[in-house]
């Protein structure tokens, strides 16, 4: 089975609930389902994962994976890996990203892989999002949104991807706020950025696993992404 970077045009589009809803849907499948966020960053929860985003992720998947292996970096303040490790005085250890995602693979069928900010928030000086992917030869799944001045941040990332020799699957819109019809937006970013749109997620609220499992499962051909 493949294994997928998600990937986003920006911060706070989304990505970790659309991959919760993945993973839920994925594990439902009876899929042997891993995920991981190599580096996180913000407000340390006071119980659980340090990170709020691998305690949504590790329900989903309903895996009980250590968490040195789910997120082996994490950074107490919202900032990227570069500058979170100027800020904090910390190191950034990409062998030890790259150590655990070999590991996680090797216990699981499929592996989801969460990436932090945009495709190009710098881990080090010389070394970014995109580059993580490439190390990890893995395919991107591009969550975007439909708010005014997406098109230019989902064609900036795509050809970045491109760029890069990134294999794009597809591109999943999250409806959450307002901006651009939905279907509009499909039909141009196809036309546009040659990639097709695997799914449109319509606007929840009181987002839940649950429920952004049931969206996936009613909005994207899982079948094409096994």
């Amino acid at each position: 089975m493949k294994s997928y970077f998600i990937s986003g045009t920006d911060t706070d589009v989304g990505k970790t609930y659309v991959m919760s809803g993945l993973a839920a849907a994925f594990r439902k499948m009876d899929i042997d389902i891993g995920v991981m966020k190599p580096f996180a960053a913000g407000t340390e929860q006071k119980s659980g994962f340090k990170s709020e985003d691998i305690q949504i992720l590790a329900k989903a998947a309903q895996v009980n994976d250590p968490e040195q292996l789910l997120n082996p970096q994490f950074f107490s303040i919202p900032a990227s890996p570069f500058t979170a490790s100027k800020n904090l005085g910390v190191r950034v250890d990409v062998n030890l990203i790259l150590d655990s995602f070999k590991k996680l693979s090797n216990m699981h069928d499929m592996l989801l892989v969460e990436g932090m900010g945009g495709i190009m928030t710098p881990i080090l000086k010389d070394y970014f999002v995109t580059d993580l992917i490439k190390a990890m030869n893995l395919e991107t799944i591009i969550i975007t949104r439909s708010r005014i001045g997406t098109v230019n941040h989902t064609i900036m990332t795509c050809n970045m991807c491109k760029q890069y020799g990134i294999k794009i699957t597809g591109i999943v819109i999250n409806n959450f706020d307002s901006g651009y019809s939905p279907h509009e937006l499909q039909r141009d970013l196809e036309e546009i950025t040659d990639v097709k749109v695997l799914g449109i997620i319509p606007y929840i609220e009181k987002i839940t696993i649950d429920k952004m499992m049931r969206h996936v499962e009613e909005n994207i051909d899982l079948k094409l992404l096994i």
